[in-house]
């Protein structure tokens, strides 16, 4: 991937940097020495080298410090520093994890981790089982241990991640199922996606609604009267929320946005992004002309700055436009969905959180295929 002529640089998950942390601390627990830098082995086989921050030994418990780095991905773990703690057990305990001070807690079902489980997901946990079991065979280190996953500063960082909606308290998540982060991938946002439909699925939400951004999120809770927990936030992925809406479906569904992006669905754009594409102002005006309005308001919308300034037009005219584009939108989406059990509505608001536009909730069949064939 590139920006301009330098290409970016990839990076490693928490869940990576706690496995290297383990496998440090096993080492050392095996012959006295602390390895700088320790080298594991990621899923897919590649074997990185990461430099310890910091090593401990202290009454035959080993601990050690890595700082993430994310490389250019704008994570917010980047720079954290994640501590693993390692305790032999007695023979035949097996591998315990434990959630360390900034290592979140899962309370709320439907997330792949029991109620009362340490934030550390299935990946890093086999990663970690696995380094412990290489300098066991290798080395003759403990093979039953528990592992204390920690994060500095996790409680405050934390904030800045979905966790709390999820149902995950007192820290951060310990993520990564390749142990690789690619630069701008948004793997963590499709995981944050997927997580909180499992989170409502599990309680049993006859509906959930995604918004592209903070103020559509309160205007769209505020309008259905719905709990946060029902609430994804799928910024610009609308696509990737509906897929798996699609294959992990709920009653029914809202789409909520602001006008810009919300057109953008309606042209039959899933990931409404900037930098995926501009809105057209030609497939906009041609919106308004379906609304009744004017050959001058379509004019003046082919050349309009923003799609606000579109809006506005349409409005001073008395032009229904965001119920035209709810309703195009709509199109897009049910097409996506394609199951007829799942209720389908749009619903577009402006810069203030007022409503601007909806199409009615229908059955979300994809219009563009014949149904009941044989």
């Amino acid at each position: 991937m590139q920006s301009g002529d330098a290409p970016l640089r990839y990076g490693w998950t928490t869940g990576a940097c706690a496995t290297a942390a383990v496998k440090a601390a096993c080492t050392a627990l095996a012959t006295g020495l602390f390895p700088d830098p320790v080298t594991i082995r990621l899923p897919r086989g590649q074997e990185p080298a990461f430099a310890l921050a910091f090593d401990r030994m202290e009454d035959g418990v080993a601990t050690v410090g890595i700082v993430k780095d994310a490389g250019d991905d704008p994570d917010v773990t980047h720079g954290a520093l994640i501590s693993a703690t390692v305790r032999p057990l007695s023979p035949g305990a097996g591998i315990r994890f434990r959630a360390g001070k900034g290592v979140g807690t899962v309370t709320l079902p439907g997330l792949p981790l029991a109620i009362g489980e340490p934030a550390i997901n299935p990946v890093p946990r086999r990663m970690m089982c696995d380094a412990v079991a290489d300098v066991a065979a290798a080395l003759g280190g403990p093979a039953d241990v528990e592992i204390e996953i920690a994060v500095a500063d996790g409680e405050r960082l934390a904030e800045r991640t979905l966790n709390a909606r999820l149902g995950i308290l007192g820290g951060l998540s310990i993520l990564g199922t390749t142990g690789i982060v690619i630069p701008y991938s948004c793997a963590a946002w499709i995981h944050g996606i997927h997580r909180g439909i499992d989170v409502a699925r599990a309680a049993e939400l006859p509906h959930v609604a995604g918004a592209t951004g903070k103020t559509s999120e309160q205007a769209v809770l505020a309008h259905h009267e719905l709990p946060e927990r029902a609430l994804i936030d799928m910024g610009d992925f609308v696509g990737g929320m509906l897929k798996y809406l699609r294959t992990h479906p709920v009653p029914r569904v809202t789409v909520a946005g602001g006008v810009a992006k919300m057109a953008k669905l309606a042209q039959g754009m899933l990931d409404v992004h900037s930098k995926r594409g501009a809105v057209d102002f030609d497939a906009l005006a041609q919106q308004a002309i379906i609304a009744d309005g004017s050959p001058v308001l379509a004019d003046a919308i082919r050349t309009a700055n923003t799609a606000a300034q579109a809006f506005a037009l349409a409005q001073a005219e008395g032009i229904a436009l965001g119920d035209t584009v709810a309703r195009a939108a709509w199109v897009t989406a049910a097409a996506v969905l394609d199951d007829p059990a799942i209720t389908l509505d749009i619903l577009l608001f402006d810069r203030d959180g007022q409503l601007v536009g909806h199409s009615p909730p229908a059955a979300a069949h994809n219009p563009s295929r014949p149904r009941n064939l044989r």
